[in-house]
């Protein structure tokens, strides 16, 4: 039994290879600011920024405050650290959301989540697992687990912490 030389084999081994020597570092910077944009612009179109949407978040007893109190701009500035991007300003994007009555302000600069903003918050929670579906579309979560684990491997590998 004679096996037949398929060019397209070859040429698709060449192209796994060629990828193999892809930077990771420029693939997920790409990807990074393009699911950013993407996110962000689907928040848009909704009427909330993203920034708003984790003002409300970091504010509710009913997502990630632990106990539903009041924070300044710098509390809040400090918990959102991770993932603030530098063109991030807290400060308009509250004032937004005191203007929308979603935010009050106590004596002591703190913000507070109103009734109203609680319920614009989980509105705007519900939009979540479309925009997801989209940037998953295609991707068998098998995959995107994979994917995942390889990054974390990579970060481990560089002595970044990994959760």
């Amino acid at each position: 039994m004679t096996t037949q030389y398929r060019p397209e084999a070859d040429a698709a081994a060449q192209a796994e290879a060629a990828l193999a020597g892809q930077p990771a570092a420029y693939w997920t910077g790409l990807a990074y600011e393009a699911l950013i944009a993407f996110t962000r612009a689907q928040q848009a179109e909704l009427g909330f920024t993203q920034p708003q949407y984790w003002l409300l978040r970091n504010l509710s007893k009913n997502d990630l405050s632990p106990d539903g109190q009041g924070m300044t701009l710098t509390e809040l500035q400090q918990a959102m650290s991770s993932y603030l991007r530098s063109e991030d300003d807290l400060k308009s994007e509250s004032e937004v959301l005191l203007e929308r009555g979603w935010l009050t302000r106590d004596e002591a600069g703190r913000l507070w989540i109103t009734e109203a903003g609680d319920e614009a918050r989980a509105g705007l929670k519900r939009h979540a697992p479309a925009i997801r579906a989209q940037i998953h579309e295609g991707i068998d979560d098998a995959d995107y687990v994979t994917a995942l684990k390889v990054l974390r491997q990579m970060l481990r590998n560089t002595g970044h912490p990994v959760d």
